[in-house]
């Protein structure tokens, strides 16, 4: 089916394809036919941050940012599906166009900028969602007009509000397409931010009487010694995970693409080498109890399989999903099956 989708969807622009194929997932899954469920993986259970996965490949944020489309997403394969980035209000994000495709690369660039209805909109989706088939989380961030010395009183906003719903929980401070966030990374910043949310988790587990895990999501174009000091903080404060990474922001991989110059975040096959270096740096300094996912350039199997080996527990891909279709997800979870059983 996406063989056939595919070459009318790329003909439009890139946002606006986004769009149509969620809807088109969203019907396939409402028809009860479900055409997209032919490669449909057999189960891989993975147990992480107190959990047990369907399977260990995941839908990376950004794809369903309001979460109306969770079982859907799960319909297709996928062992857990991660929504948002949501804000505590709504904002429209980045003026258009904000999304390019590089298909000489395999590769996106968008500059969307948090684009959501806010997180109370993505609450009264998500708990319309009957999530029967796999695993939540929700990717919460700031407003771009709160200031960074503000940002906790965001994260805390959402993580309270979203806390009841998810299965697990990733804080945002990595997307280049909100001014300053990723400034949220340095240490001082860092240690400041997830310390209160932290906390916080600690108490909402009180309150509700259930322990969410919280994962952070770091960017790819942190020097070693960002990664250092990000894996000393993270595992001081026991974070429950760590998603490395998100998108980056160097254009060498496409120099000379009519695109290049497009300011937003790469994502897709060019990024695979420099976010899995820096899985692996992370990997070998972060607390051995921390467990991974890594996400960034997956287009194969076989490249879920190298995050694996680079250290990750479980892998996530959103631009792949763009380009090779739902086909990928029993792909990667058969590679990352072979790998566990020693399988060349």
């Amino acid at each position: 089916m996406y063989s056939i989708a595919k070459p009318f969807l790329f003909h439009l622009d890139a946002e606006r394809a986004h769009g149509l194929g969620l809807k088109a997932i969203e019907a396939a899954y409402r028809s009860g036919l479900n055409p997209l469920l032919a490669g449909r993986p057999r189960p891989l259970p993975t147990k992480a941050f107190g959990l047990v996965f369907p399977n260990p490949v995941g839908c990376a944020a950004g794809l369903d940012k309001d979460g109306a489309h969770v079982d859907a997403l799960l319909a297709l394969g996928f062992g857990f599906v991660e929504v948002g980035t949501t804000t505590p209000r709504p904002q429209e994000g980045n003026p258009k166009p904000r999304m390019f495709r590089l298909p000489e690369h395999n590769a996106v660039i968008n500059r969307l900028g948090f684009n959501n209805l806010g997180v109370d909109a993505l609450v009264r989706n998500v708990s319309k969602a009957r999530r029967k088939q796999g695993l939540l989380g929700i990717n919460i961030g700031k407003n771009k007009d709160t200031h960074n010395e503000d940002a906790a009183e965001d994260y805390l906003y959402c993580l309270e509000r979203v806390y009841p719903l998810a299965d697990y929980v990733t804080v945002n401070i990595s997307s280049p397409n909100t001014a300053g966030l990723r400034e949220l990374q340095e240490e001082q910043q860092l240690r400041r931010l997830v310390g209160e949310l932290r906390e916080a988790q600690e108490r909402l587990g009180a309150q509700h009487g259930k322990r969410v895990p919280m994962l952070v999501k770091v960017a790819p174009d942190l020097s070693d010694d960002d990664i250092d000091a990000c894996a000393r903080v993270l595992s001081d404060l026991e974070v429950d995970g760590v998603i490395a990474t998100n998108t980056t922001v160097d254009r060498l991989p496409v120099e000379g693409h009519p695109y290049a110059r497009e300011a937003g975040g790469l994502s897709g096959a060019p990024i695979y080498g420099k976010s899995t270096a820096v899985l692996r740096r992370l990997r070998g300094r972060l607390d051995e109890s921390i467990p991974m996912i890594g996400v960034g350039g997956i287009l194969s199997g076989a490249d879920a399989a190298g995050k694996i080996t680079a250290g990750a527990l479980m892998v996530q891909f959103y631009t792949g999903l763009v380009y090779r279709g739902p086909r990928l997800i029993g792909e990667c979870v058969d590679a990352i099956r072979r790998r566990r059983e020693g399988v060349a």
